[in-house]
């Protein structure tokens, strides 16, 4: 038995080319299964935050090879990016 807190704890690694994609931070639930769908890992800040974030990562729970103690090996990464929403950028 994992808990969702656990899983925030760990790091995924990609098995493509070994990459770290970053941290769980939310997961997506089916709710008349009660089972888990994907993980989300938020995208990387841009220029310290000032410019927003990169786009989120979402793996499904199927393309998982692995849960291990510090680590969740995932078997591809391409195509699991959704767009977040684009703001217009002001001066100020």
């Amino acid at each position: 038995m994992t808990r969702i807190t656990e899983l925030m704890e760990k790091d995924v690694i990609s098995l493509e080319d070994g990459q770290c994609l970053g941290r769980v931070c939310d997961a997506e639930f089916d709710q008349c299964d009660q089972k888990i769908c994907s993980l989300v890992i938020f995208g990387r800040l841009r220029f310290f935050g000032l410019f927003g974030r990169e786009d989120d990562i979402i793996i499904k729970w199927e393309d998982i090879e692995l849960i291990g103690e510090d680590t969740i090996l995932v078997k591809k990464a391409c195509g699991c990016k959704i767009n977040t929403p684009k703001r217009k950028r002001r001066f100020f």
